[in-house]
């Protein structure tokens, strides 16, 4: 079998045993942006704390929040931990945003993939999974989200290796499946779930695992 015709026979045996993942949450693309960076190193009920904390204290908007003392910021996301580190990267995405959209995130969504990646890839405490997740999860562009779970579920079907790279495990899936943001927004949200409830770390639950039969195979 093909690694296309896998790919695409495990996202719909994970989307027939699972149905639709709604994903990823946030009222708005700012909202998912905020997410993305605070999700870092950490898991999403300390998430929803920490953006809680911003709409309680009226404080989710990128002028409030580039405005804000950093000290103040960052204490508004502890929940998320490593809160100071977080309130620096997040200013740094603000100062972005200033420059480049006059705050308005939703005006970046008619740009291209090519040229907003590698400018949100300079921001100082933005990776590759943050940038993907803001490009399309905020901002709807084609581009798929590769994470640790992704690497270990690819790796236990003998599609990914020691060593392999981000990009070289996102080419995997960009290569395979056609250029879709619903279909990408998807199958990221599957993996994620597969991963959260079968393929664990330290000792995957392969014989309940909706994707066994590819394991097998």
């Amino acid at each position: 079998m093909s690694t296309a015709a896998t790919l695409n026979g495990m996202y719909k045996m994970m989307l027939e045993s699972l149905g639709p993942s709604h994903w990823w949450p946030g009222d708005t693309p700012f909202e998912v942006a905020v997410g993305a960076i605070l999700t870092q190193n950490t898991n999403w009920k300390n998430v929803e704390k920490a953006i809680g904390n911003l709409k309680r204290s009226d404080r989710l908007s990128p002028e409030v929040m580039y405005a804000l003392p950093l000290p103040e910021l960052a204490e508004l996301i502890r929940p998320a931990g490593y809160f100071n580190i977080k309130a620096r990267r997040l200013h740094n995405f603000l100062r972005f945003l200033k420059e480049e959209a006059e705050f308005d995130i939703r005006s970046l969504e008619g740009r291209s993939l090519e040229e907003l990646r590698p400018k949100i890839l300079e921001i100082n405490g933005v990776g590759p999974e943050t940038a993907d997740s803001i490009l399309l999860y905020a901002l709807g562009l084609p581009t798929f989200v590769v994470d640790a779970y992704t690497h270990r579920m690819m790796s236990r079907h003998g599609l990914a290796w020691d060593g392999m790279d981000y990009h070289e495990l996102q080419g995997l899936f960009m290569d395979a499946l056609p250029e879709d943001v619903a279909l990408y927004n998807e199958y990221h949200a599957l993996i994620v779930r597969v991963g959260k409830d079968w393929c664990k770390k330290k000792a995957g639950l392969c014989d309940s695992c909706p994707l066994k039969p590819y394991l097998d195979a």
